[in-house]
């Protein structure tokens, strides 16, 4: 093959690798990344599973996990809930950053006091632009069938 011919074949493999990482960065979702063109942007972070555990009279203890793929320092989920089914608020946790390395992420909720006629909760999740929304999880409490 003449020099001008390998030279050429080099540099159109060069920018076709050049395309190809470049597709891969911008079809690779990232911290912060946009949305795909017709993607629709989740509004609210998902409560993906919760473990309850009783702690004292009237009192519980939650691990809830939850989903938040749009974290960035902006924009996160900032609170977990426990709630009623009838919306009363039993406990609340206030999260003070983005977890955007670690997703799905768990945090705990200790000494819920839940009223003794109540045997099932509602959690959820709290974005810091959007508010509460977002899957959430019914528990049955322990105890209280």
């Amino acid at each position: 093959m003449p020099m001008q011919a390998r030279t050429l074949r080099r540099r159109q493999l060069c920018i076709a690798a050049w395309a190809v990482a470049a597709a891969l960065l911008c079809a690779s979702p990232g911290r912060g990344a946009a949305p795909a063109a017709g993607a629709t942007q989740q509004k609210h972070p998902d409560v993906v599973s919760v473990a309850v555990r009783a702690s004292g009279v009237e009192r519980f203890d939650f691990d809830v996990t939850v989903s938040s793929p749009y974290d960035t320092p902006q924009r996160y989920a900032d609170a977990l809930r426990v709630s009623a089914k009838d919306g009363a608020v039993l406990g609340e946790r206030r999260l003070l950053h983005d977890h955007a390395d670690e997703q799905p992420f768990t945090r705990d909720l200790h000494g819920v006091r839940v009223p003794r006629g109540v045997r099932v909760v509602v959690v959820q999740a709290r974005d810091s632009q959007f508010g509460y929304g977002g899957k959430t999880v019914e528990v049955a409490l322990p105890g209280r069938d």
